[in-house]
């Protein structure tokens, strides 16, 4: 993308060129010149910029949902955002992360390979310290964990990809749960040092304490669904959302219309001279026998049959058959 210059920087420009300080014959001959850009084959692009922008709108919403369960969990003031989303290798993620930190290892099938969850000492101490009924603080010497501590991490963390589903449904329905709970990074080697990961940096807040929780999903186990990353598929999926939710409502506004229901006991057909010489007492012989059942319309079409009878004293029709489809007329 071009550079694109501020109203000062043009205005600066502008009275370079007026006072001789440049020449613009320089300024064309610097444009004629072929640029050369380094390009490092060990840190090929393979995610677009609208599959990152695709993984930062995922993951804002995977940040709310983290500060909602820290909140409740650690019952203190949590905030939680996405400082930024990058793709590098591997190996640079993991000379980037602290000698000892925490790991949370995890799998998310149907997504084949482990991903990570790495949080700063800082936090995951000052989150311990709550959970354990402190104030939050953070030790002057952090060791490795004791078996209690470590298995409350692993509770903690394992809820947490909870929401990594939530976050996760519109895009594809996955099933994360925690693999193993590490501390030391050079014992964690989930995919080759060379292979790029989109490394997702939330920033944290608990209490008085910041760090950094780094999100860490190798491309290679992201590669099946990298083209539902895109803001055109994001779109389009939320649209399909809408009309479905609109059709749901098309249909329980639908259930609650109402239609006349008509039970016939029988027609007849008489010219107009008849009707106008009918006195009380005259009778008018229907179509249907007695012992025929009834025919039960539901606005112009005949959807039953059934008997004729009283319910508690009140003129009645009992529906002793239900017409299938192709078996309805219409009247």
């Amino acid at each position: 993308m071009a550079e694109v210059l501020s109203q000062s920087e043009i205005d600066a420009l502008l009275a370079a060129l007026s006072s001789g300080e440049m020449d613009a014959n320089e300024l064309k001959k610097e444009d004629s010149e072929k640029k050369v850009k380094v390009y490092d084959f060990k840190r090929a692009l393979r995610f677009s910029k609208d599959q990152i922008r695709g993984l930062t709108r995922i993951h804002e919403n995977y940040a709310r949902l983290l500060t909602t369960y820290f909140s409740a969990q650690l019952r203190t003031f949590v905030q939680i955002t996405v400082a930024s989303v990058d793709q590098l290798p591997y190996e640079e993620f993991i000379r980037s992360i602290p000698k000892m930190t925490i790991l949370n290892i995890f799998e998310a099938p149907p997504l084949e390979g482990r991903m990570v969850m790495e949080v700063n000492p800082n936090i995951a101490y000052a989150m311990l310290d709550r959970l354990l009924g402190g104030q939050g603080a953070i030790p002057e010497k952090m060791g490795a964990l004791t078996e209690i501590e470590n298995t409350v991490m692993e509770r903690v963390f394992s809820k947490a990809l909870d929401s990594f589903h939530e976050a996760w449904k519109q895009i594809i329905d996955i099933d994360p749960y925690l693999e193993v709970l590490e501390m030391n990074p050079q014992f964690m080697q989930i995919v080759s040092p060379n292979e790029i990961v989109a490394v997702i940096s939330l920033s944290t807040k608990i209490g008085d304490t910041t760090g950094m929780i780094n999100i860490c999903l190798p491309h290679v186990v992201l590669e099946p669904i990298m083209p539902k990353l895109s803001g055109q598929y994001w779109f389009s999926t939320q649209r399909r959302s809408r009309d479905e939710r609109e059709e749901i409502v098309l249909q329980e506004k639908i259930k609650t219309a109402k239609l006349p229901i008509v039970a016939e006991l029988g027609t007849a057909t008489i010219n107009v001279g008849e009707f106008l010489s009918l006195s009380k007492g005259d009778v008018i012989q229907l179509d249907q026998v007695i012992d025929s059942k009834l025919s039960i319309k539901v606005g112009e079409r005949i959807k039953f049959r059934g008997q004729p009878g009283t319910a508690k004293g009140r003129i009645a029709v009992q529906i002793d058959e239900v017409l299938e489809k192709e078996e309805e007329t219409y009247e």
